[in-house]
């Protein structure tokens, strides 16, 4: 994964870092179980402290985004929530496997065969339940599948008192970083696919770097938005004098944007800039994960 550290900012370095490599974990550029660049391999490419870089993985070790393994080093903490069926089995021992799971966990064969009856049918999903904590980021995430989805688009929270009564016929949708909970808070037979977070490296490609004197005006009701996007906007190069970072629920927030040349903003800020303003969007769900959806609503 590729890092952009600068030492001529106001965000500090550690602050940098510990952001690019959430953000490379939740977009899987990081993937689980891959092993960091040692801390002394970080400080003598950027020319830091190497205890600032183990600064930062310490502290992404506290926060449960990386393991330490005495001895061998810092490696990504696995964030899916399911383990998955080898490939390589053909259907007949599939079949047989499920078959004999079932039968030895004291089903009968009278209750798994309704039971599969019950799956076949099935339809495809009628609507998408974003299930996200963070309101704000729910509110962006639902805003950004419903610019494309076919079906209606909902939010809601993992203590959301009707979520028994609007997953039946739904699909639920979370981010990666939520797998834990998706898995001890959802039925096993709700359908649900856990969405990745956009590279920062993809979303930077194609970008020109604007002039020196151009105003950045970063647009969004997420905090986290702002931040990361300052911190990563810095990270590469840009004066922090040249970023001004608006907060969507603010009054007066959209004011003298038409003015602004270069905006950034999410996809629900988007919607609600003035007429004339011409954005560009940072979609926070990656292509991946948005075609992932999209085949789980086609499938037959």
């Amino acid at each position: 994964m590729r890092l952009w550290l600068s030492k001529n900012s106001a965000v500090p370095i550690q602050e940098q870092l510990v952001t690019q490599l959430i953000l490379g974990i939740v977009s899987g550029d990081l993937k689980g179980g891959e092993r960091l660049a040692s801390s002394t391999e970080i400080a003598r490419r950027f020319h830091v402290h190497a205890n600032t870089v183990r600064g930062s993985y310490r502290e992404l070790v506290e926060r449960g985004w990386l393991d330490w393994r005495a001895g061998s080093g810092f490696y990504v903490r696995h964030l899916e929530a399911q383990p998955r069926l080898d490939p390589a089995l053909d259907l007949d021992h599939l079949i047989a496997t499920f078959l004999n799971v079932a039968r030895g966990r004291g089903h009968s064969l009278e209750e798994i065969q309704s039971r599969i009856q019950r799956w076949f049918s099935r339809q495809r999903p009628d609507r998408i339940v974003v299930i996200e904590p963070e309101p704000e980021l729910r509110k962006i995430l639902v805003a950004e599948i419903a610019s494309w989805a076919e079906v209606p688009v909902a939010g809601m929270s993992f203590d959301d008192a009707s979520v028994a009564g609007r997953l039946p016929g739904g699909l639920a949708v979370a981010l990666v970083d939520h797998a834990g909970d998706v898995l001890a808070k959802l039925p096993s037979e709700v359908p649900r696919v856990l969405l990745r977070s956009r590279s920062v490296t993809k979303s930077l490609a194609g970008e020109v770097r604007p002039n020196p004197d151009t105003l950045i005006t970063i647009v969004s009701g997420w905090p986290l938005f702002l931040q990361w996007a300052r911190t990563t906007l810095v990270a590469v190069g840009l004066d922090p004098n040249a970023l001004e970072l608006r907060d969507s629920r603010r009054k007066g927030w959209n004011r003298g944007l038409t003015a602004r040349s270069f905006i950034v903003c999410d996809s629900l800020a988007a919607r609600e800039l003035p007429p004339g303003c011409k954005p560009r969007i940072f979609k926070l769900i990656s292509d991946e994960s948005a075609e992932e959806l999209r085949a789980t609503l086609t499938q037959e």
